[in-house]
C-alpha cells in the first residue's frame, strides 16, 4: 500500500504511549493499533484531527506516500 503510517515515530518523539493517545482521542487501543500497523482502509478526518491535536503535529507528520514500483514496460 502506498500510504505509510508513521504514527509510532510521532508517539516516540512525543514520549506518549498509544493507550494514552487512544484515550485522549476517544478511540479504542485496538483501533489505534490497527491504524499504527496500516491495516485500515480509511480514517475519519475528525479522528485524524484529534490525533494531530494531541500530538501537536500535521497529518503529513504521521502519514507518508510511497508509490509502488511499476514493472518495466508497464505504460502506467
Amino acid at each position: 500500500m502506498p500510504i505509510i503510517v508513521t504514527l509510532d515515530v510521532m508517539l516516540a518523539r512525543r514520549k506518549m504511549k498509544g493507550r494514552d493517545l487512544a484515550r485522549a482521542v476517544g478511540i479504542t487501543e485496538a483501533n489505534l493499533s490497527l491504524l499504527k500497523s496500516g491495516k485500515v482502509k480509511g480514517i475519519r478526518f475528525a479522528t485524524l484531527e484529534a490525533i494531530c491535536r494531541e500530538l501537536d503535529c500535521a497529518p503529513g507528520d504521521i502519514l507518508a506516500y510511497e508509490p509502488e514500483p511499476t514493472e518495466q514496460g508497464d505504460p502506467s
